[in-house]
């Protein structure tokens, strides 16, 4: 497979286990380049991955010595994407849950409008846990109200393509989007600044224990921390209103 020189996958990885090996192999199928950044893993998944790294020279590893949250990964990876040359970055969990298959349409997508973000809409089956379907439309309620209703399909998802250079500077203004925060926070922030959403559909594959699957959320955790991220971004929204209207209506 050619390799590209402007777009890679990237796949920030906390602890997955086994089914990273599998998640890695099937992102290499569609896709070349793909880098994993290994987030203070502690499970032997570089020990896992590094062997066929070796062997392909397709496949990069990149490390933090300590566990710093999934924005912290993405963000490593793309400045050191960005570093080597590359414009646009399709980023995906390492759990086996998002589409691999559909990296080159979604790469497509971003070649078609490469000023936007592909954004993935999930696309959930019976074995999604309905509390996770239901919540989300919470935070993607007020993702929608603080951009004015600007297209968010969803907030959550995180397989997507985005331009790595609007992405590295609303990052950069900013210590939060470091953890679980990062995918809806990201996509309220590069809509202020300009950057269209452009929503694709993308089926959800929810693995049980037995099968591999490996889930760092914590209910209450994690909605305390998007409880507060929302109220951050309701503050820039309402510093941000006149803006925002004046590009949506006038």
């Amino acid at each position: 497979m050619h390799a590209s020189t402007t777009q890679l996958v990237l796949i920030p990885s906390y602890n997955t286990g086994p089914i990273l090996v599998e998640t890695v192999r099937a992102a290499r199928a569609h896709w070349n380049p793909v880098w994993v950044v290994m987030d203070g893993s502690t499970d032997g998944s570089r020990e896992r991955l590094a062997p066929l790294a070796a062997a392909d020279p397709g496949l990069r590893l990149l490390e933090l010595a300590v566990n710093s949250g999934k924005g912290a990964a993405v963000l490593h990876g793309i400045r050191a994407a960005a570093a080597a040359g590359f414009t646009y970055v399709l980023t995906m969990d390492a759990d086996g849950q998002h589409p691999a298959a559909l990296i080159p349409e979604f790469m497509a997508a971003s070649r078609a409008a490469p000023e936007a973000m592909i954004l993935g809409v999930p696309v959930f089956d019976a074995a999604a846990p309905t509390l996770r379907v239901r919540g989300r439309k919470i935070s993607n309620w007020w993702a929608n109200l603080e951009t004015l209703w600007s297209g968010i399909g969803d907030s959550l998802f995180g397989f997507r393509v985005y331009p790595i250079a609007p992405l590295v500077r609303v990052m950069a203004r900013t210590p939060f989007m470091r953890r679980f925060d990062f995918d809806p926070e990201a996509v309220v922030k590069l809509a202020w600044a300009g950057v269209q959403p452009v929503n694709r559909p993308a089926p959800v594959r929810y693995l049980r224990p037995e099968e591999g699957g490996v889930s760092h959320f914590k209910y209450v955790r994690d909605n305390a921390l998007l409880t507060w991220m929302h109220a951050r971004l309701m503050i820039g929204f309402i510093a941000r209103l006149p803006v925002l209207a004046a590009r949506r209506w006038l």
